[in-house]
């Protein structure tokens, strides 16, 4: 395959979502739990989890337009400040998936998907019982973009995890809890540890022939 912009621009939208929505690789699935004012619990799965800087700590992800109606995901956390980032693993994927469905605005999706909610530190927002790495977030800043989207950035204010799951290093092994990873907008694959190579200074460049 070979396409300019235009060709993109031209492609049957379906499968141009799909091609574009690829093209940036395996990406994290994670799902984002909210709580709003009058107490009702929410989960909304996302695939554009990234790192902002950790000194302070701090991740954003892209919300689509909000224009038509605002999202739970996106009302809850403008209104009360805080949300929780779950990572997803391979035994609930399904689960996970379908929390991308309009659902009702009265319906909770961990009460339609059969997720669990659960609290921790007297955290606002609900972590998400199935997930093995939870990331309680405070609302930072929500930056409209070019396109209609909002990129929301946080502030970590707690991470719970499994401590087989970190190394001396602090660095979270993928793989020994299952977590899973999304390509596209709706196809997942299993992540598994290739290598740990090190810190990368001149000195340690090998020799590539």
């Amino acid at each position: 395959m070979k396409i300019n912009r235009k060709d993109i621009e031209g492609l049957e939208r379906k499968y141009r979502l799909n091609l574009i929505n690829s093209l940036s690789g395996i990406k994290s699935a994670n799902l984002i739990g909210t709580r709003s004012q009058e107490g009702q619990n929410n989960a909304a799965i996302f695939s554009s989890v990234v790192h902002i800087g950790s000194d302070p700590a701090h991740l954003g992800f892209v919300m689509r337009p909000q224009a038509e109606r605002k999202s739970d995901t996106f009302k809850n956390i403008q209104e009360t400040g805080y949300y929780t980032i779950n990572h997803v693993s391979e035994s609930f994927i399904e689960q996970a998936h379908f929390t991308s469905a309009k659902l009702d605005q009265e319906e909770s999706e961990f009460d339609r998907m059969n997720l669990n909610p659960e609290f921790a530190e007297d955290f606002e927002a609900p972590f998400v019982r199935e997930s093995l790495v939870k990331i309680g977030m405070k609302h930072k800043e929500s930056i409209p973009l070019f396109n209609g989207c909002y990129f929301i950035i946080g502030a970590i204010e707690l991470v719970l995890a499994p401590d087989e799951a970190i190394n001396e290093q602090g660095q979270i092994d993928l793989s020994t809890y299952n977590c899973a990873g999304i390509s596209g907008l709706n196809t997942y694959y299993g992540l598994n540890k290739l290598a740990v190579l090190p810190y990368v200074g001149k000195a340690e460049i090998p020799s590539f022939k």
